[in-house]
């Protein structure tokens, strides 16, 4: 089993920078894939970024392509995400997912990730 810990979100204005950060426990992040999902209200989940268990692939939906950044780190068991240039359209409760296996790509689809955590509020004022 995986648990997963959000933190980072807050209000920012459009422009702003936020980093999230999610907090695993139970296994190695080095041992599956983590995701990062969004969902505002009113709105289904929405992919956001994903990374692979070795680091070496991953994925961006195109709305924050360019702006945020996927990243992790082995000895904090922590994957992060660094979003910069925010937009209003950015506003949502982001969660962070894992995914049950090893993959070579890393996995967009919500259907592929077995744990997620409560989610931290991103706000992004006009």
């Amino acid at each position: 089993q995986v648990q997963l810990v959000e933190s980072g979100g807050g209000l920012v204005q459009a422009g702003g920078s936020l980093s999230l950060s999610c907090a695993a426990s139970g296994r190695s992040i080095s041992s599956y894939g983590l995701g990062w999902f969004r969902q505002a209200p009113g709105k289904g989940r929405e992919f956001v970024a994903a990374i692979n268990w070795s680091g070496r692939s991953t994925s961006y939906a195109d709305s924050v392509k360019g702006r945020f950044t996927i990243s992790k780190n082995y000895v904090k068991n922590t994957m992060y995400l660094r979003m910069n240039d925010l937009k209003p359209e950015d506003t949502a409760l982001y969660y962070c997912a894992a995914d049950t296996r090893r993959t070579v790509v890393a996995e967009n689809s919500p259907s592929e990730y077995a744990y997620w955590g409560q989610g931290t509020q991103v706000t992004v004022s006009s």
